[in-house]
């Protein structure tokens, strides 16, 4: 009776493991996802050198592109805290940004339904359904 406890407790404990090393890599891949379309909208990667920058880096928020204004101008800027890089645009940049963005959504959810559409033509048309035809003959069913 305690064995079992005990080897439910210890595969709650891997199962939970499991589950945050899979998250963790979601979002790594989510954040490269991202840097790649910020470059492509034309934000300029710098690197925090002066202490107030490094301040004001390690103070901002980590993977997600946030609005500041300085002296009158906005910018906007994405922290890449694992490679310790800042991604900085204007007005401009963060439009294209998210004209990108939704461009590679829309083309996603294109081939997510391209793909369920094909699944279900295998599924329906006979592909492994009914046995349908036999030799590749229309009409020449199985029995």
């Amino acid at each position: 009776m305690k064995t079992k406890r005990i080897a439910s407790i210890v595969a709650c404990f891997m199962l939970g493991i499991c589950c945050l090393s899979g998250l963790t890599g979601c979002a790594s891949a989510d954040a490269a996802s991202q840097v790649q379309l910020l470059t492509a909208a034309g934000f300029r990667a710098k690197t925090p050198q002066t202490p107030k920058q490094q301040e004001v880096f390690a103070a901002a928020p980590s993977y997600r592109v946030h609005r500041a204004t300085v002296d009158g101008r906005t910018f906007y800027a994405f922290k890449d805290e694992r490679n310790g890089i800042a991604y900085v645009g204007g007005e401009a940049e963060y439009q294209r940004f998210q004209q990108l963005a939704l461009q590679k959504r829309i083309a996603q959810d294109n081939l997510m339904a391209a793909q369920m559409n094909r699944t279900m033509a295998m599924n329906w048309y006979g592909a492994w359904g009914y046995g349908g035809f036999r030799a590749g003959r229309p009409g020449a069913f199985w029995w």
